[in-house]
């Protein structure tokens, strides 16, 4: 072997670890997201001075457009999202919504996704076409529940963005919130007023990713957060002997933290954008 052939060999077995690597690049690295929701995403919550999009912001150099006001409920989604189209028109990437802790704090009832009625509609398949009767169902608008408001919410989010990612994400678990005589809110081991756990409005909230074909990351279950117990305390407003002051409701920076490390895994496996 003549020494030119020795050397391109050697620059070959030398490139090889270069050539091995490869630069992965988040899919939603340096884009622009919004967040809709409640008490947990509103910057002037002052459980956390560094939310979980403040992570992801730094983390991921993304643009963040925050909306998230306290004591909020789905109701008040279509209201956030009209406010964003306000203040940033068609230029955003990816919508995210954390919501459904209130409704449920508040005993909306959850309601059916649908209304169905007998109708008639023309249909024709081997055979000349013709007016048949059939059972239809068309979304339930009712702002008193909770797919209701699911619905209207994410109709309104569906037309306005017709283009944008939309990603749902599931109510944390809850403790014990005492803020004071008039906001004293049990944990999640206890039914609302209307007779339901917080597991219905999480299981809904999942439902939802079929009936309106948007993606749910399911944080109640992949945050690893779990205030029901004293250890995990320390992610949350450590109670005082459960006296006014405990929040065991709204995370701390550590809490928004890990949520915001859950999360950035989880975006992995979706497009931020449907645009080239």
């Amino acid at each position: 072997m003549n020494m030119k052939k020795i050397l391109l060999l050697l620059c070959l077995v030398l490139a090889m670890p270069a050539l091995a690597q490869t630069t992965h690049v988040h899919p939603w690295q340096g884009k622009r997201v919004a967040y809709l929701g409640d008490s947990v995403t509103d910057p002037n919550n002052k459980a956390a001075s560094k939310k979980y999009w403040g992570w992801l912001k730094d983390w991921l150099q993304m643009d963040a457009y925050v909306y998230g006001v306290s004591g909020r409920q789905w109701n008040d989604i279509p209201r956030q999202t009209a406010k964003l189209r306000q203040d940033h028109g068609n230029e955003v990437d990816a919508i995210l919504i954390f919501c459904g802790t209130n409704d449920y704090n508040n005993g909306v009832p959850l309601g059916e996704w649908w209304d169905e009625r007998t109708t008639q509609v023309e249909y024709g398949h081997g055979q000349a076409k013709k007016m048949v009767t059939r059972r239809q169902r068309t979304p339930a608008m009712d702002p008193t529940t909770y797919r209701g408001r699911i619905n209207i919410a994410l109709d309104s989010l569906k037309r306005t963005y017709p283009a944008k990612q939309i990603v749902l994400l599931t109510p944390l678990h809850r403790s014990s919130f005492f803020a004071n005589e008039k906001n004293w809110q049990c944990d999640e081991s206890y039914t609302n007023q209307c007779g339901e756990y917080l597991d219905a409005y999480v299981e809904a909230t999942k439902e939802a990713a079929n009936v309106w074909a948007v993606p749910v990351i399911d944080w109640n279950a992949t945050s690893g957060l779990f205030p029901l117990l004293d250890e995990h305390g320390q992610y949350f407003n450590r109670p005082a002997g459960g006296a006014e002051g405990t929040d065991l409701l709204h995370p701390n920076n550590i809490g928004h933290k890990r949520m915001a490390r859950t999360l950035m895994q989880q975006l992995l496996a979706l497009p931020c954008t449907f645009e080239d």
